[in-house]
């Protein structure tokens, strides 16, 4: 049973930076796909970033100001995000892909999600 907690959500403002971390457990992350994930009210979730051990991929809407990383040692991934924006808020979402490429369809296994908020 894969289980993916994530943590450091909160209130910042604008052009601040928040780092959420996602840690795994009931299956190691390293052969795995592992993304990112948010939801504003009234929408739909979007993808926001994610890690292969190819590489890493990222929405348009983030480049240059989220840094997805992980640490294999500790079975967890982060979120690094700067330069964040009011409309950044939302919940985010870890998820890990049931194999090692990044396809938005693959991602199986999801956490509970943690809150970010970005006054203005």
């Amino acid at each position: 049973q894969v289980q993916l907690v994530e943590s450091g959500g909160g209130l910042v403002q604008a052009g601040g930076s928040l780092r959420l971390s996602c840690a795994a457990s009931g299956r190691t992350i390293v052969s795995y796909a592992m993304g990112w994930f948010r939801q504003a009210p009234g929408k739909e979730r979007e993808f926001v970033a994610a890690t292969t051990y190819t590489g890493r991929y990222y929405a348009d809407f983030v480049k240059g100001r989220f840094t997805a990383s992980r640490d294999s040692a500790k079975n967890t991934v982060y979120l690094q995000m700067n330069s964040l924006k009011p409309e950044d808020t939302a919940v985010y979402y870890c998820a890990q892909a049931r194999g090692p490429y990044h396809d938005l369809q693959d991602y199986r296994f999801w956490g509970q999600g943690t809150q970010v908020t970005v006054s203005s």
